[in-house]
């Protein structure tokens, strides 16, 4: 429900905060006075388009501010909310300014958000409905989700989206499997091909970085041998390493027992170096040993290597993903002789979802045919009193053909009217009148106002082109829609502002040249001077006020 408007130079509009109650409030003025104004302001706060036409005359920028309470009870709201991450408490506060440049903000909760995101929120706090109004209930992509919010059948579109899903779910995999398979046969030959040519290498992965390391061995031996024997000699060449660690070995023993082992320490290091020393020639010769120069191990590590990079580049992988490309292409081949079977139980399975699915979708169908069937009584019910007892309404469902089956069954939903007893049925928006198509709305939305999730409907002259006892019943009918929702309505008929659980005016006035219009909440015996006005004219009579004496008892 909206609960504040706080408005800040716009058009003519300098500075005005109205508060809003529950149940239905009226908005009243001569023409011109600027009730569309106000009907823009709340529209930029619920994601209309922001022009700079609407800054007043002078300022530099315009604001406006909506409170709404937090419709806990909104749950498409609450969880679009959460999946923007926009926090909600007790109120949603939007905040928008647009500045001379053309540049705007927009705020919720103090949290800055984009116009997209905006004009979705909007839309499931506040409904607009005016003559022209090309949304909401006139858009038949809709009609579906307004009957099944209206019939309460739930746990059957539940079963409905469930039972979709496993059946498209399979239905893909059975898709995906004919095609890998049909892709498998047309190129059998080159796949038995290509496993054997890679069987015969036999790829293994890190070979390629074992052999580039042993080649480079193989490059350098010579090197590498002439380092070794330089090593060699300058350990046991000349100077006998070995010799002269015996030599002070045995010098340090012979210390040891005129010290009573005192040098046992030296001694011991003495003898390990004498060890590795021994231990590294050892090494240095069984090295020189293995290092040769292998003209033809060199010769088929290069030959090796290049096959290797050769297919590699021949399938587009790395080296190292020859031996996974082998065994994918012997996958492959496999499905061939085995994927008929796995296709056959995919089929099978295939089969058994989608009659499942069929099932749950004509019992949703049967659903949706006594929804339809309930809510064409209520709405015909409706229409007489508004003097349309000539018109016919007609919920319109239709099973779609197979390509436009989804989660939400098979249905096509279409409201159609025809206002003419030989007239055919045709879309609710091409078929009536501005103001025809006003009633048959007032007439679904009283109907439909327990289902919806939006908290706040607006009107705007709904009541256009009608007036007496028809007027009359309009205004009855938007405060037993205001029983529901909070219904704010911009009128010029005395019937309907009677109605009114809440009443403001809208005035224009001049002073120094500047014109301003403001609003003003009404009293009851300023209603009733208002409503005398609009039934007389400028010149209020006794009349005129005994009449709007009458319309206001309730």
């Amino acid at each position: 429900m909206l609960r504040s408007l706080y408005i800040r130079n716009v058009v003519l509009i300098d500075k005005l905060d109205l508060d809003f109650s529950s149940g239905l409030s009226v908005l009243t003025g001569e023409t011109g006075a600027g009730k569309s104004i106000l009907l823009d302001s709340l529209g930029l706060v619920i994601g209309k388009r922001a022009e700079t036409t609407l800054i007043r005359n002078g300022a530099d920028k315009l604001s406006v501010t909506a409170v709404f309470d937090g419709q806990k009870s909104n749950l498409p709201l609450q969880k679009f909310l959460s999946e923007n991450e926009i926090e909600a408490g007790d109120e949603i506060i939007i905040k928008r300014t647009l500045d001379t440049n053309g540049k705007g903000k927009i705020f919720i909760n103090d949290q800055p958000i984009s116009a997209r995101i905006l004009k979705e929120i909007g839309a499931m706090l506040v409904e607009v409905h005016g003559q022209f109004d090309n949304q909401g209930l006139l858009n038949p992509c809709n009609h579906r989700n307004i009957l099944d919010s209206w019939g309460q059948y739930q746990h059957l579109l539940q079963q409905v989206s469930t039972a979709w899903e496993e059946y498209h779910s399979v239905s893909a995999q059975r898709a995906k499997a004919e095609a890998d398979i049909s892709a498998a046969k047309a190129e059998e030959e080159n796949l038995r091909h290509w496993v054997r040519e890679l069987e015969r290498i036999n790829p293994i992965k890190g070979e390629e970085t074992e052999l580039s390391a042993r080649r480079q061995e193989l490059m350098n031996s010579e090197k590498i041998i002439e380092s070794l024997n330089y090593a060699y000699q300058a350990i046991g060449g000349n100077q006998d390493i070995s010799s002269a660690l015996r030599q002070a070995e045995s010098a340090i023993d012979k210390a040891n027992r005129y010290a009573s082992g005192r040098y046992d320490d030296i001694y011991a290091a003495l003898d390990r170096a004498l060890i590795e020393v021994s231990d590294a020639m050892d090494r240095i010769e069984n090295a020189s040993a293995d290092i040769g120069l292998n003209t033809s191990e060199q010769e088929n590590i290069d030959g090796r290597l290049f096959a290797l990079k050769d297919l590699a580049r021949k399938h587009g992988v790395a080296v190292d993903e020859l031996s996974d490309t082998l065994s994918e292409f012997r996958n492959r081949l496999s499905n061939i002789e085995f994927g008929e079977d796995n296709i056959n139980t995919l089929r099978r399975t295939e089969q058994e979802k989608r009659l499942a699915y069929l099932e749950s979708a004509g019992s949703l169908h049967a659903a949706r045919i006594d929804a339809a069937q309930k809510l064409d009584e209520k709405i015909m019910q409706e229409l007489p009193p508004l003097k349309m007892e000539k018109a016919r309404f007609i919920t319109q469902i239709e099973k779609q053909a197979e390509t436009s089956w989804g989660e939400s069954g098979y249905d096509s939903v279409n409201f159609t009217v025809a206002t003419n007893p030989n007239s055919p049925q045709g879309p609710l928006g091409k078929i009536a009148s501005g103001g025809e198509l006003a009633r048959f709305m007032l007439a679904l939305k009283v109907n439909l106002a327990q289902s919806s999730a939006v908290g706040t409907m607006v009107f705007d002259e709904v009541d256009a082109g009608i007036g007496g006892a028809t007027a009359q019943a309009v205004g009855e009918r938007l405060s037993k829609l205001g029983s529901d929702v909070q219904v704010l309505v911009v009128t010029h008929s005395p019937q309907v502002a009677a109605q009114g659980k809440q009443h403001y005016k809208v005035e224009k006035s001049t002073t120094d040249n500047i014109t301003t219009t403001s609003v003003n909440k009404l009293e009851q015996c300023e209603r009733r001077e208002e409503i005398a006005r609009m039934l007389a004219g400028s010149c209020i009579t006794d009349e005129a006020r005994a009449a709007a004496d009458i319309l206001l008892i309730k």
